[in-house]
């Protein structure tokens, strides 16, 4: 317990939900309904990675609707094999270095085996689905 109470007194921020990726079609037929009918805030975001994003902000985190530039880019690519849906789960660490050392000696499978440049200019490194039970997760740091 103390160890607990001791981590939330650090400078530490703690791992957070960053967004949550929806690879759709098409924003157009989908941002309505997010921001409309659920009233979601839009945010500005750069598109990355061959995609077209729109963010919308829920609370602390955001959802980005992640459309294809092209059909052979990332986006593209998950459209034409699982079709519209969730694409990843971002998660905001205080020390992006230091988490993939921890995926490393957990025998997490890496996409990115260092840090990256992504959306915003921040540094991200993706961990591969079938080390984190099948879910496509993106690291990011504050």
């Amino acid at each position: 317990m103390n160890y607990i109470r001791n981590m939330t007194q650090s400078n530490s921020r703690g791992t957070r939900i960053a967004h949550v990726g929806i690879a759709v079609h098409a924003i157009a037929e989908l941002l309505p309904f997010y921001r409309d009918v659920l009233g979601l805030p839009e945010a500005p975001l750069d598109d990355s990675d061959g995609a077209r994003i729109r963010g919308l902000t829920a609370g602390e985190s955001l959802v980005e609707l992640l459309e294809p530039e092209k059909a052979d880019s990332p986006i593209g690519k998950f459209l034409d094999k699982r079709g519209p849906g969730i694409h990843h789960i971002c998660f905001t660490v205080d020390d992006l270095d230091r988490t993939l050392d921890r995926c490393r000696a957990a025998g997490i499978t890496l996409i990115d085996q260092e840090p990256r440049i992504g959306a915003e200019g921040k540094r991200i490194a993706f961990l591969h689905p079938k080390s984190t039970g099948g879910v496509l997760v993106e690291l990011s740091e504050y």
